[in-house]
């Protein structure tokens, strides 16, 4: 992973308007109060892997730690959230805001900065839709304080 193209990006996040409904971007994904960037995508996996898929998974797990050592050079230590609880309201029918609605379906959890007191957060997290669809790596941008 380019370190420095990934930053550029999250500053890229950072800049500009939210859009007034969810939509597709350049980058990934922005809606009211965020804006998503897919900083890195694994292969698709099939079920006889030979380990390619823990392989793959450690590794966004290094990338994100890595990029992560970078951002709390500017924002100081993460809070490491879990996203688990989020996913349970979010099935029990409760109504979670974007994007950390969407984000439990997929994000186990997240490192999640401040970027000052009343700032923007940002997150990063390693997404995976199921076993066998690729890893991303996620940076996210918002508004919306988690929930």
């Amino acid at each position: 992973m380019d370190i420095a193209k990934a930053l550029a990006v999250i500053d890229r996040l950072r800049r500009g308007e939210y859009p007034a409904h969810r939509t597709r971007t350049d980058l990934g994904t922005a809606g009211p109060g965020y804006r998503m960037a897919e900083l890195e995508t694994s292969d698709d996996f099939w079920e006889d892997d030979g380990g390619r898929r823990d392989a793959a998974a450690e590794q966004f797990e290094l990338d994100r730690d890595g990029l992560g050592e970078r951002l709390t050079g500017r924002w100081g230590t993460p809070q490491v959230f879990s996203l688990y609880s989020v996913l349970e309201r979010t099935l029990a029918g409760e109504d979670v805001p974007e994007p950390w609605a969407s984000l439990s379906g997929h994000v186990p959890d997240i490192q999640l900065w401040r970027a000052r007191e009343s700032g923007p957060w940002i997150a990063l997290g390693v997404s995976q839709w199921d076993q066998e669809l690729p890893f991303q790596l996620l940076a996210v941008v918002t508004d919306v304080d988690p929930p």
